[in-house]
């Protein structure tokens, strides 16, 4: 099932951010990679997953 990232994009623009194991719930966020683990350490001893949110959302067709 495909998450609904709407509200991470519009909140989180141009960051990195370390997720829940739900990839919904915001653990940490931050310019670099080792940022938002950081603040993520301080709510989880989980490793979270991460995932950089694009500055603008881009549509792409591709074609054979």
């Amino acid at each position: 099932m495909a998450k609904d990232w709407t509200k991470l994009v519009k909140a989180y623009k141009g960051l990195w951010v370390a997720l829940a194991e739900d990839e919904i719930t915001v653990l940490g966020a931050g310019k670099t990679v080792q940022a938002a683990l950081l603040a993520a350490k301080e709510k989880s001893n989980e490793m979270p997953f991460l995932t950089h949110v694009p500055d603008r959302i881009v549509s792409y067709v591709g074609s054979i």
